[in-house]
């Protein structure tokens, strides 16, 4: 299991550690329905396989899903939120949305929550889940999104009108901790409309069905101790007692299938998942358990609300000492100051963090994605092995799956806490998020940033042919090589919070997988061993002419340039580490040399001129492009200026005179090799001109090269928006590619915000909009370059504009248009808002902000994913005005534990 969620013993001072802290936290999905986990289809499609429909009365094989979702790190004992209006069709459970099929882009969340605050080892945990007071419109939802077509919008939940007059409750769910296994949750519903309303509150607890798959497993047991608490009890997690404030109506039954509702079948005995459903919205007395025990339970509130008031309830989940009556103790005496304390430490950690940023709009926004990431915490469980031949007295999968989806990833056996991308749209771990995700991750949790890198490379994760996993959809695909990367900069980070020589434990044993990797990436996606790499659709889904990860139309391969340049960065990426190493071993100089040597061979390959005339470099566009080899031996360059012919930018190293001092051998190879070869040596470096500092530079651009690429993105006619680089560049409105074969004709053209044709499937465009991971590795690299030229290196900024400033305050440039994506302009709107009155303008909307996927190339509005905190949490790092963070010196967890600890 990952180390951080060991089962460790408390301090021997008594004083519980950050590990016993994380051992609970909101590590429930948002979504369990429609994951390649449950799917046990012939054909493999997930989301007809088990839709939300058959969420509330099916058992989970996985995980769980949950509103406001808590439970502990293996996910045994779950907590969450459960919500009726009086007129919903069904309770509240969980978070509605449309299908991959339904959605006129894609998968699409239809609701309306916000992640608004949370301490790293959620000693302090607080969301906002907006319900309307009319009936939820499902059926309208889908039915004109079905309607919609590509080219229109999507129809939103706003759009609906049901939140007119502000008819809806502020469900604000916040949690605190006492002690590690001593849990509060508070619940205060606003009614934000003009007349009274009912609200059914019930707040949730349960057991992750395991008795079910696997024989003779023990079943827990939930039981009423009286009538505002129950007992807890599971054979490896032990006793705990749920109490509940107030005269709550307590109900029970069993976390297991409804398989009479779902398949027709005889039900038997038994109180089945969707009791409560039955109970609440159609009065089934019969559905739920008199004897008040099972595996699934609820306290049900009925809270009238005044128009503009509030009610609160409060209940507490606490470790049962054996010694001790189930009732013993008042549980509620001391429930709000410890909840005001934590409110408190949370204010003081974040208060240090942001010592430095001086606008309150600002450091709402930095701490709000780190809400955001640390809400996106999950605990992910999926063993292949088992999904692929199923469970002991459970029918068997189809035997087509023995041949299908993820059949040669037999080892990957995954049960720890990960970070997700998106908790409902993306609610599986994806190798090159994950790695950004570090990046904000390292600013506020070191320790955690680097158990996620280690995760990835651990044996039960990474192939045996050295392979990272992509994600569930696909492990056999292929991400950008970016872990090498988020390994050095987190190491950086962490070094420069703790002082000395850094973990230089935690960055070998990350090195050691990684050469591994390095190594499968050269030998599967090199095909014609020519240092040219064919890495696939590499994360950037429609960006191409092609689906580059099938088989081509017009048979044939593509030299991509930004799967050559993903390997260069690759290359001194671990020429990095190796040389950190080497500090204090020796032994690493032969491996940085090692990389370094590859890098040279990379460069030299980018910059080769092939058979038929055509390289990656464009002379006479002054701009990278990916090449397409055809079967009868002609190369055609496709000239599509995007964000594939910037990434040469991202392979750009700058080493200091001191460091080379340090490291003789490694110094005098690489003369040697640069000296030996003057040819390669003036296509990558400036290794005889020294820059600012004496430092040496490696790059795949010399000056020239770099301007042209800078030239181009610099351009608001093309590359440069008013938030950031597109992927796309506004050239191709237009002037859209054409590609044409034979009977072949294709089109790329500039599309700002969603995709308008299904090519690649899902909400995803890189046609057009800007996406933050590689905006920041872009404002990085400058910032590199900058380091070696220094301030006498001047770019025009924007292109044609006359003003000339160095490649630093291109960077800063780049990183205020971000920036400005989140923060309030001179109206007092978010250009993410765009569009959206209602969420611009109000006060129980504007201060709420989401972290979309990507943004609209010119308008900046939200797009695709709309809580992808994971990688867009990157904006944290840019509003932090400090180099990397510095580290909080009030602990993310009580400064004073209980005495009890």
């Amino acid at each position: 299991m990952n180390p951080s969620f060991s089962e460790s013993p408390a301090s021997p001072h008594g004083a519980a550690t950050q590990e016993d802290w994380r051992r609970w936290g909101p590590y429930l999905a948002e979504r369990q329905w429609g994951t390649v986990r449950e799917d046990y289809s012939v054909g493999g499609k997930a989301w007809e396989y088990f839709p939300h429909d058959h969420a509330r009365s099916r058992a989970y094989r996985w995980g769980e899903d949950g509103i406001a979702g808590f439970s502990d790190h293996l996910q045994r004992l779950c907590l969450g939120v459960a919500l009726w209006n009086g007129r919903d069709p069904i309770l509240k459970e969980r978070f509605f949305g449309l299908t991959n099929g339904e959605g006129n882009h894609g998968e699409d969340v239809k609701e309306l929550y916000f992640h608004t605050d949370a301490t790293p080892t959620h000693s302090y945990l607080k969301m906002l889940y907006k319900y309307p007071q009319a009936a939820f419109p499902y059926e309208r939802l889908r039915a004109e999104n079905a309607r919609r077509g590509r080219g229109e919008p999507e129809f939103e939940l706003l759009d609906t009108g049901i939140f007119d007059e502000n008819r809806y409750f502020d469900v604000v769910c916040e949690y605190a901790k006492e002690s590690p296994e001593d849990v509060l949750l508070r619940i205060t519903a606003h009614n934000r409309g003009p007349e009274a309303a009912t609200l059914h509150l019930l707040p949730q607890l349960w057991f992750r069905n395991t008795w079910s798959w696997e024989p003779g497993s023990p079943r827990p047991v939930l039981a009423a101790v009286s009538d505002s608490s129950l007992l807890a009890s599971h054979a490896s997690l032990g006793d705990f007692r749920f109490a509940c404030d107030g005269q709550p109506e307590l109900l029970f039954c069993d976390n297991d299938t409804n398989t009479q509702r779902l398949f027709g079948r005889s039900r038997g005995s038994g109180f089945f998942k969707d009791a409560f459903h039955d109970y609440v919205v159609h009065g089934r007395g019969d559905a739920v358990n008199p004897a008040r025990t099972g595996t699934k339970a609820a306290a049900r509130y009925v809270l009238p609300i005044a128009a503009g008031g509030s009610a609160c309830i409060r209940v507490r989940l606490t470790r049962q000492p054996s010694d001790q009556p189930a009732n013993a103790s008042e549980p509620f005496g001391d429930f709000d100051a410890i909840m005001t304390q934590r409110i408190a430490e949370a204010d003081a950690f974040y208060a240090n963090l942001q010592q430095g940023i001086e606008d309150a709009d600002a450091r709402l926004v930095q701490r709000q994605a780190f809400a955001g990431l640390i809400w996106s915490k999950q605990f992910y469980h999926y063993d292949v092995c088992t999904w692929l031949h199923g469970d002991p007295g459970q029918p068997p999968p189809p035997a087509e799956r023995l041949h299908g989806r993820n059949a040669e990833w037999t080892h990957l056996t995954n049960a720890e806490i990960i970070s997700m991308p998106d908790t409902w749209e993306y609610p599986w771990y994806a190798a090159w998020d994950l790695a950004f995700h570090c990046i904000p991750f390292a600013m506020i949790d070191a320790a955690f940033a680097k158990d996620q890198l280690v995760l990835l490379t651990r044996e039960w994760y990474m192939h045996p042919n050295g392979q990272l996993p992509a994600y569930e959809w696909g492990f056999g695909d292929v991400n950008p090589p970016v872990h090498a990367w988020a390994t050095w900069r987190v190491f950086q980070i962490d070094r420069k919070q703790r002082g000395g020589n850094g973990d230089l434990a935690f960055l070998e044993r990350v090195f050691h997988k990684l050469m591994i990797n390095f190594t499968w990436w050269v030998n599967r996606k090199d095909a014609q061993d020519r240092n040219i790499f064919q890495g696939g659709f590499l994360g950037l889904d429609n960006i191409g002419v092609f689906d580059r990860s099938a088989p081509l139309p017009t048979g044939g391969t593509i030299d991509q340039a930004d799967g050559t340049s993903w390997m260069a960065m690759y290359s001194l990426n671990l020429m990095r580490i190796a040389l950190e190493l080497a500090r204090h071993n020796h032994v690493y100089e032969d491996i940085a040399t090692k990389f370094f040597e590859h890098f040279l061979q990379i460069a030299e390959a980018m910059n080769h001129i092939g058979d038929a005339g055509i390289g990656l470099w464009s002379e006479e566009d002054e701009f990278y492009y990916d090449v397409l080899n055809l079967p009868d031996g002609q190369s055609r360059a496709l000239r599509v200026r995007s964000m594939v012919g910037l990434i040469p930018l991202f392979a750009v190293e700058v080493l200091s005179p001191d460091l080379l001092d340090e490291l003789p051998d490694f110094k005098w190879r690489l003369e040697w090799f640069l000296s030996h070869r003057p040819a390669l040596a003036k296509l990558v470096s400036r290794w005889q001109e020294h820059g600012t500092g004496h430092r040496h530079l490696l790059s795949l651009l010399r000056g020239h090269r770099m301007k042209c690429l800078l030239r181009r993105m610099l351009d608001e006619t093309e590359f440069l928006s008013d938030y950031g680089v597109r992927a796309l560049s506004r050239h191709h409105l237009e002037h859209p590619y054409e590609f044409t074969c034979g009977d072949i004709h294709l089109k790329v053209a500039y599309e700002p915000a969603d995709s308008t044709s299904p090519y690649f499937g899902g909400n995803s465009n890189w046609r057009g909009p800007v996406w933050l991971p590689v905006n920041y590795l872009i404002v990085e690299s400058l910032q590199k370059f900058h380091h070696y030229y220094g301030d006498d290196f001047k770019v025009e900024c924007p292109a044609r504009s006359g003003k000339f400033i160095t490649i630093a305050e291109v960077a800063a440039e780049l990183a205020r248009r971000l920036t400005r994506l989140f923060l309030k302009d001179a109206n007092g709107r978010r250009p993410a808002l765009a569009g959206r009155p209602q969420q611009a303008d109000d006060p129980h909307f504007r201060d709420l902000v989401l972290f979309h996927e990507y943004f609209h190339g010119d308008t900046g509005r939200g797009l695709g994913a709309a809580h992808q905190t994971g990688w867009t949490a990157l904006v944290a790092k840019l509003l932090q005005p400090r180099d990397d963070g510095a580290a909080a010196t009030h602990a993310p967890f009580p400064l004073k534990p209980s005495p009890k600890d």
